[in-house]
């Protein structure tokens, strides 16, 4: 298993509070010493990690460009997702709420949508495992510890993974501008699966024709698109705000 350096204080909290043997070694800055940094440091030694404090040059330079907020942990690779996990937690969730990011390839996306995923409730975030962003150091800083409780599901064949969770009685509804129907109007209750397309191209054609419904989000403005990332929160939200409503 390889390893991999994670950047900012959530990310390095949310794996310290759950995975404390993933660590190998925690870099931060030489000099610094506040609430924020001190806390993480102490609990990091009480689990026997070792800490290398550093000039910021230094710690930049490892970084390799990335905000790091003072702080960087060199730590085992996590877990992968695949389609046996998204079987178990089908057979678990009596209502599963799925978000389906189809192309999404700036990890910056990747980690806001992780972010919102976990906030809106989704049990898990399916990608396909070709020309999607990799969750790494600033995907995870970006979801602010998200990446560490929303499974990121990785499949080999994402049309086929939309037809299996059809058959386990999911509803699929794909976001696209050129339909008539509102998000806002439609039914997403019950066992559902918002698919979002990729930045600037959207969802694929198989990966459409897999959709039950699409939805597009009301534009009233000049702009005629939003980000991938703000439009996932805004579908996620909807269908929380429906579901919540039963």
């Amino acid at each position: 298993m390889s390893n991999e350096l994670i950047f900012g204080f959530h990310s390095i909290e949310a794996i310290l509070a759950k995975e404390p043997e993933r660590f190998l070694e925690i870099y931060a800055l030489k000099g610094r010493e506040d609430k924020r940094l001190n806390p993480v440091i102490n609990e990091a030694r009480k689990f026997g990690i070792s800490v290398q404090f550093m000039q910021r040059k230094a710690l930049d330079n490892k970084a390799n460009g990335e905000q790091h907020q003072g702080i960087i942990a060199n730590v085992k690779a996590a877990r992968t997702y695949n389609e046996r996990d998204l079987d178990e937690i089908l057979a678990r969730e009596s209502s599963p709420f799925f978000l389906v990011l189809d192309g999404v390839t700036d990890p910056h996306n990747l980690g806001a949508c992780l972010r919102s995923a976990d906030a809106a409730g989704v049990h898990a975030v399916i990608v396909p495992k070709d020309k999607s962003a990799k969750l790494n150091g600033t995907a995870r800083k970006v979801a602010c510890g998200a990446a560490e409780t929303v499974p990121l599901v990785q499949v080999t064949n994402l049309a086929r993974t939309l037809r299996d969770i059809k058959e386990a009685g999911v509803w699929v509804a794909g976001t696209a501008g050129e339909t008539d129907t509102g998000v806002f109007d439609a039914s997403l209750t019950g066992p559902i699966a918002i698919v979002m397309g990729a930045e600037g191209d959207g969802m694929r054609r198989l990966t459409r024709e897999h959709c039950d419904i699409l939805v597009k989000i009301p534009m009233v403005g000049t702009v005629s698109s939003l980000n991938v990332s703000v439009a996932t929160g805004i579908c996620l939200f909807e269908v929380l705000r429906q579901r919540s409503a039963l």
